[in-house]
């Protein structure tokens, strides 16, 4: 008879839905489980853009009752999406709403910043794209929005670790997560004084830094009894999305390059040390921590979130629908899926693909099979541009593409993908997320050996290869 499994949650919040799942490891293979699914998606009030992070509180209860009716559970772990924050008073109570790094109100906020500090200092001491939805812009763009609030807040937390101080009662700063905000210095791996100063923002805001796989405590004991999961701890895994995905890319070796694909893509590879040079600023790539010191040098890029808001405006129809029609369809018309009039969400999205195409003087794709595969030949060239850029950077170019996350099961775009970066392509996990999330937890815990994450997911998943 084998031996009992050992039980993790791990919890994955993303922009569009969460996750809560259990993860279960037995002769060194992680065996996950979706316990509950839930939607998610920002609540426009008045001008702005909020998150309803109360809504995604009631979820995880919810998923984490229906782990402690299985037992054993030995810790829980969140992973979100980055950039967007929540401000505490003295007493834990959050003040103002959370709101959506998709909120307009930080339109054109990332040019401003040269106001305050140049953009090769900013970048030198970041090492961070400058984009307008990272946090440093949000938070001057807030103070101007609603004067007096920073100085009323007594702690700034991201996403997922507001959910961890409910879950622990500790509020603190996971650096992987820390590490996209403009905030944080990589080299020094502390929060930015330069930053601090320059955009006059207290750094008594910033909670403090503790590394993916911190065990931050016991399970809160009346939520402990609530769901049934006594003897349970809270453990910080690398709770931003991307680091955790891309810690549970099932790769060996040197050479490859990683997607994270999903509702953004995020295109990069993985260094010892960040890369913070003229030539990166120049690509306006970023620095962001990763799982043991590592550096995940990437770009962010807007990934299937057009295609969401197309299906959306066509009536939720069926993805699979759409990728068939996008296969038969034929179509030149291409789109710079960064372009910022595709950032905010709206029924009108077919009509802006068709409107950028126009405004160019190419052809304008018509129904719902040449839109779909315009943005989906769109996505695969500017990965390869991505990828062009870093290798330029860095001086090495990949050999292979890992891709993981939602668009891993996208069989079209996986072709288009190693067809325009002339590589080949290894599709999956899926889940590397939560894969990552869990595995992560399961280190910190000796459930698996130090070091040895990757080598479990080989064991555990089994990736799609294609070639270019």
């Amino acid at each position: 008879m084998s031996a009992e499994p050992a039980r993790h949650v791990g919890i994955d919040l993303g922009a569009s839905g969460g996750r809560v799942a259990l993860g279960e490891i037995r002769n060194g293979r992680l065996a996950l489980e979706i316990l509950h699914r839930f939607p998610n998606g920002a609540v426009p009030l008045g001008r702005n853009l909020y998150w309803d992070v109360l809504a995604l509180w009631r979820e995880i209860g919810v998923g984490l009752a229906r782990a402690g009716a299985r037992g054993g559970v030995r810790s829980v772990g969140v992973t979100s999406w980055g950039l967007d924050y929540a401000l505490l008073d003295a007493d834990g109570l959050v003040i103002d709403f959370v709101h959506s790094y998709r909120d307009r109100r930080t339109e054109g906020a990332a040019a401003r910043l040269a106001e305050a500090m140049a953009p090769a200092a900013l970048y030198e001491a970041t090492g961070v794209q400058f984009l307008d939805i990272n946090t440093l812009p949000q938070l001057l763009s807030h103070r101007r929005q609603a004067a007096g609030v920073l100085e009323r807040a007594d702690r700034l937390v991201l996403v997922a670790d507001l959910f961890h101080y409910w879950l622990s009662g500790r509020a603190v700063a996971e650096r992987t997560n820390a590490s996209t905000s403009q905030l944080y210095d990589p080299r020094a791996r502390g929060w930015s004084e330069a930053v601090g100063a320059a955009f006059s923002i207290p750094l008594r805001l910033l909670a403090p830094l503790v590394d993916p796989g911190s065990v931050l405590g016991p399970l809160d004991p009346l939520l402990a009894r609530e769901w049934a999961l006594e003897g349970a701890v809270v453990v910080a895994p690398a709770s931003h999305d991307t680091a955790s995905a891309v810690a549970a890319v099932p790769a060996e070796g040197d050479g490859w390059a990683y997607s994270s694909s999903g509702t953004w893509a995020l295109v990069g590879v993985e260094t010892a040390a960040p890369v913070i040079t003229a030539a990166a600023r120049a690509e306006n790539l970023t620095n962001e921590q990763g799982l043991r010191n590592t550096t995940r040098l990437l770009k962010n890029m807007m990934g299937l979130w057009i295609l969401q808001e197309c299906r959306r405006a066509w009536g939720d129809g069926d993805y699979a629908t759409l990728y068939a029609a996008a296969e038969a369809a034929a179509t030149d018309a291409r789109i710079d899926p960064d372009d910022a009039r595709f950032l905010a969400p709206g029924l009108d999205m077919p009509a802006r693909v068709q409107a950028y195409c126009r405004e160019r003087g190419g052809p304008v794709p018509e129904g719902q099979g040449a839109i779909t595969r315009c943005i989906l030949e769109s996505l695969a060239a500017k990965t390869d541009a991505i990828l062009a850029a870093i290798a330029g950077v860095t001086g090495r170019a990949a050999s292979r593409l890992h891709v993981v996350g939602g668009g891993a099961q996208i069989d079209l775009l996986n072709r288009l993908t190693a067809r325009a970066c002339g590589i080949p392509l290894i599709a999956g996990p899926v889940e590397a997320t939560l894969i990552g999330n869990l595995l992560v937890q399961a280190e910190a815990l000796g459930t698996i050996a130090a070091g040895s994450l990757r080598a479990c997911v080989r064991r555990s998943a089994a990736p799609v290869r294609y070639e270019a």
